[in-house]
């Protein structure tokens, strides 16, 4: 018959001296024992980023509480989890091993801690942070099989951590590696790719900086342009339907235009999304309407005359090489050009399949007018994705969103499945079902919220 807590606690009572039942009320044992149930529980990734460090923090009294991992080929420390800084640190907080204090418990492999973080030695400011208001700082590495995994943090804004916060942190170190392990970075596969039947590889973790925050699951889908010809038309007989064509086509996009410039004042992005007016002011050119509508009646389809247009624009650009303004003018018809064509006359070979996780280099209006009528889920971009404009079309498109992410097309696949973890920079290809589990509740907690919302 097992034993009851009752008969536990009456033993204690009567026998002191020979054992103690250490029941609930432990602040730091209760947070201890947590941990030991919630690292035993086989967390994802994209849930340990969140979850280790709270729990961490909550057990240390801490503040602040971060966890970074390595990554990349010269072994950079990324802060991917943390409590106590904004949400904009994560993925972006970086240093080289032996930067820092923390760079210093890595390169050493020993813990290291501070009563006065801005006078060690090794300090590291990042003005973002404010961490000044915690100076009491303690980091420890994270091992690996064969090396640093990355380092765990804690900071307090007085009290200095004692031995037994290093021995104890230095352990949860320990139960946070195998949740890493089982990630399967990028690193740590690289070089041991297999592709099965279908397309798709293992399932592998890519790392790159966060740009719009949520998690999201879909199947992959490159982003593609229009073709650069189109297909050659047959004899138009019909140039009346083209013109209506062509009409619907610059309202649409004209709308569009207008609404994604409402949208961007409301969020307060009017300035850094100013670009916009330059489409504003090629849609309500009399002149380019005028050309194309001539091209047109001439017997072009709507297609070959907008592709004539941007090319004209392209070749007066090319001739006055040193004018930058007309170089980036034509690049934008360019772009506008292939919307147009797009919304009057969708071409198959251009088109996405609806609520995927869209993969390219770069993010264009172009996207906005007409990628996003797939409703796509979520966007990774590559490293490549440099443009000032890219960060404000993402904010615009409102989905979650990973950019610079290394080696994305050497991974991902057309037909992947893939999960977006926006929050903390993270492309998981082919995720585990714990981990679209993850994702499927929160699209379910998503779902309850707004049927219980009132219906206006």
């Amino acid at each position: 018959m097992p034993f009851s807590r009752q008969y536990f606690l009456s033993v204690t009572d009567r026998a002191p001296g020979q054992q103690k039942v250490h029941s609930q009320g432990n602040p730091r044992l209760d947070a201890v024992l947590d941990f030991l149930a919630f690292s035993a529980s086989g967390m994802p990734l994209v849930a340990l980023l969140d979850e280790a460090p709270r729990r961490v923090a909550n057990m240390f009294a801490a503040e602040v509480c971060s966890l970074y991992l390595v990554e990349g080929s010269e072994g950079e420390l990324v802060m991917r989890g943390n409590v106590g800084f904004a949400n904009a640190a994560i993925g972006d907080v970086r240093l080289r091993v032996g930067e820092g204090i923390t760079g210093n418990a890595v390169e050493y492999m020993r813990p290291v801690s501070t009563e006065i973080a801005d006078r060690h030695a090794a300090y590291k400011h990042f003005g973002d942070l404010g961490e000044e208001r915690f100076p009491v700082f303690l980091a420890v590495p994270i091992r690996g099989r064969s090396g640093p995994l990355g380092a765990l943090v804690i900071q307090r804004s007085e009290k200095s951590f004692d031995s037994a916060d290093v021995e104890l942190l230095s352990t949860i170190g320990g139960l946070i590696a195998a949740g890493i392990r089982n990630a399967e970075l990028v690193d740590e596969v690289r070089g041991k790719r297999t592709r099965h039947a279908g397309g798709g590889t293992r399932k592998v973790t890519l790392t790159g900086r966060p740009a719009h925050a949520g998690l999201a699951l879909g199947a992959v889908a490159a982003l593609v342009r229009p073709p650069t010809h189109p297909v050659a038309a047959i004899a138009n007989t019909q140039a009346t339907s083209e013109v209506q064509l062509l009409n619907a086509a610059f309202e649409i996009a004209e709308r569009s235009i207008v609404e994604l410039k409402k949208r961007a004042e409301n969020m307060g992005l009017a300035q850094p999304a100013e670009f916009l007016s330059t489409y504003s002011a090629i849609l309500e050119d009399a002149r380019l309407r005028q050309r194309v509508m001539e091209l047109v009646s001439g017997g072009a389809d709507v297609a070959q005359a907008l592709s004539r247009v941007s090319r004209d624009a392209v070749r007066a650009a090319v001739s006055f090489s040193r004018d930058a303004f007309l170089q980036e003018r034509a690049q934008d018809i360019e772009e506008l050009c292939a919307a147009l064509r797009m919304l009057a006359k969708a071409d198959r070979r251009a088109t996405l399949p609806s609520k995927a996780v869209l993969v390219g280099d770069r993010l264009t209006v172009f996207d906005l007018l007409v990628s996003a009528r797939s409703q796509p889920v979520a966007v990774a971009l590559t490293e490549r994705a440099s443009s000032p404009r890219t960060r404000v079309l993402i904010e615009l498109l409102g989905i979650p969103a990973v950019v610079e992410v290394e080696g994305l097309f050497g991974w991902a696949s057309d037909g992947d499945v893939a999960l977006v973890d926006g929050a903390h920079g993270l492309l998981v290809i082919n995720p585990s079902k714990s981990e679209i589990a993850i994702v499927r509740e929160q699209e379910k907690e998503g779902s309850s919220s707004q049927d219980g919302d009132p219906k206006v």
